[in-house]
Protein backbone atom coordinates (compact mmCIF):
# COMPACT_ATOMS: atom_id res chain seq x y z
CA UNK A 1 0.00 0.00 0.00
CA UNK A 2 2.52 2.45 0.65
CA UNK A 3 3.45 2.98 -2.84
CA UNK A 4 -0.15 4.03 -3.57
CA UNK A 5 -0.95 7.26 -4.50
CA UNK A 6 -3.82 9.31 -4.38
CA UNK A 7 -4.61 12.62 -6.36
CA UNK A 8 -6.64 14.89 -4.31
CA UNK A 9 -8.53 17.48 -6.20
CA UNK A 10 -10.14 20.10 -4.51
CA UNK A 11 -10.06 23.92 -4.16
CA UNK A 12 -10.99 24.03 -0.31
CA UNK A 13 -6.79 24.15 0.80
CA UNK A 14 -7.85 23.28 4.40
CA UNK A 15 -9.74 19.64 3.43
CA UNK A 16 -6.78 19.30 1.49
CA UNK A 17 -4.19 19.40 4.14
CA UNK A 18 -7.03 17.48 6.48
CA UNK A 19 -7.42 14.59 4.07
CA UNK A 20 -4.28 14.87 2.61
CA UNK A 21 -3.10 14.01 6.73
CA UNK A 22 -5.44 11.48 6.90
CA UNK A 23 -4.66 9.40 3.92
CA UNK A 24 -0.53 10.20 4.34
CA UNK A 25 -0.74 8.59 8.05
CA UNK A 26 -2.65 5.36 6.66
CA UNK A 27 0.49 5.18 4.00
CA UNK A 28 -0.70 6.68 0.83
CA UNK A 29 1.17 9.19 -1.20
CA UNK A 30 -1.07 12.16 -1.57
CA UNK A 31 -0.72 14.81 -4.57
CA UNK A 32 -2.56 17.72 -4.60
CA UNK A 33 -4.97 19.75 -7.47
CA UNK A 34 -7.21 22.99 -6.53
CA UNK A 35 -9.11 22.65 -9.69
CA UNK A 36 -10.58 21.15 -12.13
CA UNK A 37 -7.74 21.49 -14.85
CA UNK A 38 -5.03 21.71 -12.25
CA UNK A 39 -6.36 18.04 -11.61
CA UNK A 40 -6.56 17.15 -15.13
CA UNK A 41 -3.07 17.81 -15.45
CA UNK A 42 -1.57 16.49 -12.42
CA UNK A 43 -3.55 13.31 -13.71
CA UNK A 44 -2.10 12.91 -17.03
CA UNK A 45 1.31 13.99 -15.51
CA UNK A 46 1.30 11.75 -12.20
CA UNK A 47 -0.86 9.19 -13.34
CA UNK A 48 -2.08 8.16 -9.38
CA UNK A 49 -3.48 5.17 -8.39
CA UNK A 50 -6.53 7.10 -7.27
CA UNK A 51 -8.58 10.15 -7.86
CA UNK A 52 -10.42 12.49 -5.05
CA UNK A 53 -12.49 14.69 -7.14
CA UNK A 54 -14.22 17.95 -5.99
CA UNK A 55 -17.40 18.67 -8.23
CA UNK A 56 -17.80 22.91 -7.23
CA UNK A 57 -14.60 24.11 -7.65
CA UNK A 58 -13.24 27.18 -10.47
CA UNK A 59 -17.56 26.27 -12.24
CA UNK A 60 -20.13 24.71 -10.10
CA UNK A 61 -19.80 21.79 -13.11
CA UNK A 62 -15.82 21.55 -12.45
CA UNK A 63 -15.63 18.20 -11.33
CA UNK A 64 -18.26 16.59 -13.66
CA UNK A 65 -16.42 18.61 -16.35
CA UNK A 66 -12.68 16.67 -15.63
CA UNK A 67 -14.24 13.56 -15.05
CA UNK A 68 -15.60 12.98 -18.27
CA UNK A 69 -12.19 14.13 -19.51
CA UNK A 70 -9.74 11.67 -17.76
CA UNK A 71 -12.74 9.33 -19.06
CA UNK A 72 -11.86 9.80 -22.34
CA UNK A 73 -7.89 10.00 -22.02
CA UNK A 74 -5.44 6.76 -22.45
CA UNK A 75 -3.30 7.27 -19.77
CA UNK A 76 -5.84 8.10 -16.95
CA UNK A 77 -9.66 6.39 -18.22
CA UNK A 78 -9.01 3.58 -15.93
CA UNK A 79 -8.04 5.26 -12.83
CA UNK A 80 -10.82 4.50 -10.25
CA UNK A 81 -12.37 8.16 -9.52
CA UNK A 82 -14.11 8.95 -5.99
CA UNK A 83 -16.46 12.01 -6.40
CA UNK A 84 -16.60 13.59 -2.81
CA UNK A 85 -18.90 16.79 -3.09
CA UNK A 86 -21.16 18.40 -1.09
CA UNK A 87 -23.11 19.33 -4.69
CA UNK A 88 -26.41 17.13 -3.82
CA UNK A 89 -26.38 19.99 -0.58
CA UNK A 90 -26.64 22.92 -3.23
CA UNK A 91 -28.36 21.73 -6.08
CA UNK A 92 -31.93 19.69 -5.86
CA UNK A 93 -30.72 16.85 -7.99
CA UNK A 94 -29.86 13.49 -7.21
CA UNK A 95 -26.51 12.75 -8.39
CA UNK A 96 -24.67 9.44 -8.88
CA UNK A 97 -22.04 6.93 -10.82
CA UNK A 98 -23.41 6.70 -14.91
CA UNK A 99 -21.38 6.25 -18.02
CA UNK A 100 -22.46 9.45 -19.78
CA UNK A 101 -22.17 12.20 -17.36
CA UNK A 102 -20.85 11.02 -14.20
CA UNK A 103 -18.38 8.48 -15.02
CA UNK A 104 -16.89 7.82 -11.59
CA UNK A 105 -16.46 4.49 -9.49
CA UNK A 106 -18.13 6.18 -6.49
CA UNK A 107 -19.99 9.32 -5.21
CA UNK A 108 -19.51 9.85 -1.78
CA UNK A 109 -21.33 13.22 0.11
CA UNK A 110 -19.35 15.53 1.99
CA UNK A 111 -19.03 15.41 4.60
CA UNK A 112 -17.73 12.09 5.72
CA UNK A 113 -16.82 10.17 8.14
CA UNK A 114 -12.55 9.61 8.08
CA UNK A 115 -13.45 6.02 8.51
CA UNK A 116 -15.98 6.08 5.35
CA UNK A 117 -13.31 7.66 2.86
CA UNK A 118 -10.23 5.61 3.94
CA UNK A 119 -12.44 2.78 3.27
CA UNK A 120 -13.53 4.08 -0.06
CA UNK A 121 -9.96 4.62 -1.13
CA UNK A 122 -8.88 1.13 0.27
CA UNK A 123 -11.55 -0.54 -1.85
CA UNK A 124 -10.73 1.79 -4.81
CA UNK A 125 -7.00 1.21 -4.56
CA UNK A 126 -7.12 -2.28 -4.50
Amino acid sequence: MADKKILLVDDEKEFVEVVRVLLESNGYDVVAAYSGEDGKRVAAEQKPDVIILDVMMETDTAGFDAARWLRTQADTKDIPIIMLTAVNQKFPFSFGPDDIWLPVDVFVEKPVSPERLLAEVRKAAD
